[in-house]
């Protein structure tokens, strides 16, 4: 099976689609077997894999294609955090603090990024 995004002409994208390995044999047959099937334009369909590995990740709506990087990306979600151009992953400038999740008194650690002091923000819910 091969799937592909249906994307705008901004790149964004709207939707993805299986298609079966014989209609699909090479990412431009893929094109346009959907451009004949869906009415798309061919040059707004691409190749997406499940296991992002190629395309860094697996193309899902809202996601953004970047044609220099050839990769979906998702939208950078604080000016500060930077692109992992390894994992096309936003990353924030420091790291999650360890003790974020479930503790052992059933008690949980939530941390929410805070852009004005460029740090994580935590809130201890307490165990039910």
């Amino acid at each position: 099976m091969a799937y592909f995004a249906k994307m705008t002409e901004d790149n964004i994208v709207i939707g993805t689609h299986a298609v079966d390995d014989s209609d699909a044999p090479t990412e431009a047959v893929g094109q346009a077997f959907l451009e004949s099937v869906h009415g798309w334009p061919a040059h707004l369909w691409k190749q997406t894999y499940i296991d992002g590995s190629q395309r860094k990740n697996f193309a899902g709506r809202g996601l953004i294609y970047d044609p220099v990087r050839d990769a979906f990306l998702t939208s950078q979600p604080f000016p500060s955090w930077i692109l992992n151009e390894d994992s096309g992953q936003y990353e924030a400038p420091s790291a999650l603090p360890a003790d974020a999740g479930f503790q052992e008194d059933g008690s949980q650690n939530f941390y929410q990024w805070d852009e004005e002091t460029k740090a994580w923000s935590k809130t201890v819910i307490p165990a039910s």
